[in-house]
């Protein structure tokens, strides 16, 4: 048994007769490994990329909310009324009336 580990430590098996089977063997093996590593990194992007995309979903969600509060905010009689009168247009004390129109057949 010593025999053998020391044969295999010396690498006899790569250099022996019989090696291509085991030149073959280890070749695959090596591309497997390397086919294992390329999708590893592979999905570690794909990964990295969804958290992108997660973080920038909700800082695009966090603008619209503040956009749509700033519009909100703008529609409010309060604030175009002081932007009308800073125009210089005063507001009807009259308040306004229906105007009912009929037709005639």
């Amino acid at each position: 048994m010593r025999k053998n580990i020391y044969s295999i430590l010396r690498g006899k098996f790569l250099v022996s007769d019989d090696s291509f089977k085991n030149w073959r063997m280890i070749i695959f093996i090596s591309v497997l490994a390397i086919i294992m590593i390329a999708s590893a990194h592979s999905a570690d992007q794909k990964v990295y990329e969804i958290a992108r995309l997660k973080n920038e979903a909700k800082e695009l969600r966090s603008a619209f909310v503040d956009g749509r509060s700033q519009l909100m905010r703008l529609k409010m009689e309060s604030s175009i009324i002081k932007k009308v009168v800073e125009k210089g247009i005063i507001i009807s004390e009259i308040p306004p009336q229906k105007i009912k129109v009929k037709t005639q057949n």
